[in-house]
């Protein structure tokens, strides 16, 4: 019998959500955490755009595919309901605000040869942004696994199991660890819902193949850049945390492109800057090889990502009904989320450095808490003030 069914139509346009990714990367303050959690809370929570299971599985595939996890969430939001183009237009609008931000600094770095002003508004942002992440990541627990309540934490007994193992393993190796999540994915799927081919062997469909060309540019610093960055993003999974030292062991000590202060510099560019993390590599591209090595940079880290995601998301969205593979979703979604809060507590111990920056982390989270429908840009903002004004004095 020929099945009548059809997908049902989005209540949103493409064009509101282009609209809202261009929002997102210009206002987005707080790294992969927080961005993931903002996505959450405005598509799923508020404006029911996006189921919850949508949501979750657009995680899971984001952290299994290479690639910076928020850019990658994106571009599956992006593709659930509007397929090719969809993905092209979010991952555009989300990464394009922040890449022309961090180019207009590098540009202001190479004038005014350095970022101390940066470093004092830094002091009380950095505290800030812990704040912030900290709430999305208890968010992103409560809504993935369960509430803090014995009854339902006993229930969930195993995932909270592998959200610890997450945060630990995240903390002691300061990387998250692909091969944690699939295994975690796997003994979550065995136990809840074994596959069928495991009782009873059948062929198993080919996985997708996929090929990554490069792009060559005249000139061999930026065929060297491109090949670089080419390989952190295809190379390099999870959170923009998991990057830095990939980028650290190449741009300073394989190829001598930056001292130790300018990455330095360049990090602390990505954490002020809304959107990903991950455009610090157009800002070292700036530095490197002025605006062209800034373009060759960001097009080679993101394009793994997208080419990954917009690959695997139509076989994962067709799969994603399977109880097995919800148990593998589940089992994967539990442990993401623990190295996430490994993130979290990894940046907070160098972000939290004395007493005025425990406090303004602090006040950061009761804000959110008790200020109703205050916004994280205007948080940050305080915090670069107040930040300032003790360094000043």
């Amino acid at each position: 019998m020929k099945d009548t069914t059809t997908k049902p139509q989005p209540i949103y346009t493409l064009k509101e959500l282009t609209l809202y990714y261009l929002k997102l990367g210009t206002w987005g303050f707080g790294g992969p955490v927080a961005l993931v959690g903002y996505m959450h809370r405005d598509l799923v929570e508020d404006k029911g755009w996006l189921t919850k299971d949508e949501y979750k599985e657009g995680l899971a595939l984001a952290q299994l595919a290479p690639g910076p996890l928020a850019a990658q969430l994106g571009i599956y939001i992006g593709f659930v309901h509007y397929g090719l183009f969809g993905a092209t237009l979010t991952g555009l609008a989300f990464v394009l605000p922040s890449f022309i931000m961090v180019v207009l600094l590098g540009m202001a770095y190479q004038l005014y040869g350095g970022l101390a002003w940066m470093q004092a508004v830094f002091y009380g942002v950095g505290a800030a942004v812990i704040g912030i992440i900290g709430m999305s990541a208890y968010k992103l627990t409560v809504k993935s696994i369960s509430k803090f309540e014995w009854a339902a934490m006993k229930a969930k007994w195993l995932l909270w199991l592998f959200y610890i193992i997450g945060i630990a393993i995240t903390v002691i190796t300061q990387k998250e660890e692909i091969l944690l999540f699939l295994a975690c994915g796997i003994i979550y799927m065995l136990i809840k819902a074994p596959p069928q081919w495991i009782k009873k062997p059948t062929l198993i469909p080919a996985g997708i193949l996929l090929s990554v060309g490069f792009w060559n540019y005249n000139g061999k610093i930026l065929q060297e850049i491109g090949w670089f960055f080419l390989k952190a993003g295809a190379f390099v999974f999870g959170s923009g945390l998991a990057i830095v030292p990939f980028l650290h062991g190449g741009v300073v000590k394989e190829f001598g492109w930056l001292n130790e202060k300018q990455f330095v510099d360049a990090v602390a560019v990505a954490m002020i800057t809304p959107g990903p993390v991950v455009i610090t590599v157009g800002f070292i591209g700036y530095l490197v090889a002025g605006f062209p090595g800034a373009a060759v940079a960001a097009i080679a880290t993101f394009l793994p990502c997208y080419l990954f995601t917009v690959a695997l998301a139509p076989s994962f969205k067709k799969i994603a009904k399977n109880t097995s593979i919800k148990a593998f979703v589940e089992g994967i979604t539990a442990s993401v989320i623990g190295a996430l809060v490994g993130s979290v507590i990894i940046i907070g111990l160098r972000s939290i450095i004395d007493i005025p920056t425990a406090l303004i982390g602090i006040a950061a989270v009761l804000a959110l808490i008790y200020v109703k429908k205050l916004q994280e840009p205007y948080v940050i903002g305080i915090a670069a003030i107040i930040g300032a004004l003790i360094k000043v004095l």
